[in-house]
Parts: structure tokens; C-alpha cells; sequence
């Protein structure tokens, strides 16, 4: 993936194609750079770039249940995530769920979503641990894996 314009980071332009709807770019890229502006806001003195890839890092999933299908019966089954996988859920869950916060600007939300994952909490987080809840409970089923 190309770098974005404004930081160079390909950690950056994937989070622009994950916001951005209808192929419209440019509105995309105003919302992560006004998010990014917010973050700085809100603290001055840290990178916007580090606590992007930490709030991703904090959001990643390690694990997770797959359907099977055995003898009639579907077992969920908990399965490792590939590294690709997981850096794409955890983006895509960053940008939903700032998506679904109304009544605020989609940059505030997105800055507001980022912090919440950088600091170990928010929805991203409940949504990782929640996945990794549902592999708990069912790994008396890890021996369907193939």
C-alpha cells in the first residue's frame, strides 16, 4: 500500500481506505488528518502516528472463532488470526464504531475512538475482548480445527 501525503506512513493511507465511502478520498483524508489534529489537541507533546499503531495494536485480535460444519451440526471453532487479519479487523472496528457515534463530527469521533483503544479501553477493545471470550468458551471444540 502507498504511503499517504501528509505523514508518509502506509499505516496512515490504510486508515483513509478503511473511512473512506463511495471512493470519495479527499473526504476521507479530511476526517483522519482532523482526527490526527484532535489527537494532537488533546495531547501536544505525542505523536499521532505511534498512538495510531498502538490503539491498533491494543484492538488486534489474537483469536477467533470460525464455523465448521461436522456431521450436521456447526461447531465454532476457535482458530488463530492471520497477522493481515487482525490489523484489518481491528481497523475496521476502529472506524465502525466511530461511525456509530452520532451526534458528533466523524473526526471528532475517529480521534475519540483512536484515544480509547491507545489507552486500553473503549469499544474497540470490548469488541477484541469479546471475540476472545467467545474463542474461550469454545475451545473444547479446537480439536475440529484443520
Amino acid at each position: 500500500m502507498r504511503p499517504d501525503a501528509r505523514f508518509d506512513s502506509p499505516l496512515v493511507s490504510r486508515l483513509i481506505s478503511t473511512v473512506m465511502k463511495d471512493g470519495k478520498r479527499t473526504t476521507a483524508e479530511r476526517i483522519v488528518y482532523g482526527a490526527f489534529d484532535e489527537i494532537v489537541e488533546r495531547s501536544p507533546q505525542s505523536n499521532p502516528i505511534e498512538i495510531l499503531q498502538r490503539a491498533v495494536d491494543n484492538a488486534k485480535p489474537r483469536i477467533e472463532t470460525k464455523p465448521r460444519r461436522m456431521g450436521g451440526a456447526t461447531y465454532q471453532v476457535p482458530m488463530e488470526v492471520t497477522q493481515d487479519r487482525q490489523f484489518s479487523l481491528a481497523m475496521r472496528w476502529l472506524v465502525g464504531l466511530a461511525d456509530g457515534r452520532k451526534g458528533t463530527p466523524m473526526k471528532n469521533a475517529l480521534a475519540s475512538e483512536i484515544m480509547d483503544a491507545y489507552q486500553g479501553q473503549g469499544g474497540a477493545i470490548r469488541k477484541r475482548d469479546e471475540v476472545h471470550r467467545m474463542a474461550q468458551a469454545n475451545k473444547a471444540f479446537a480439536h475440529f480445527r484443520w
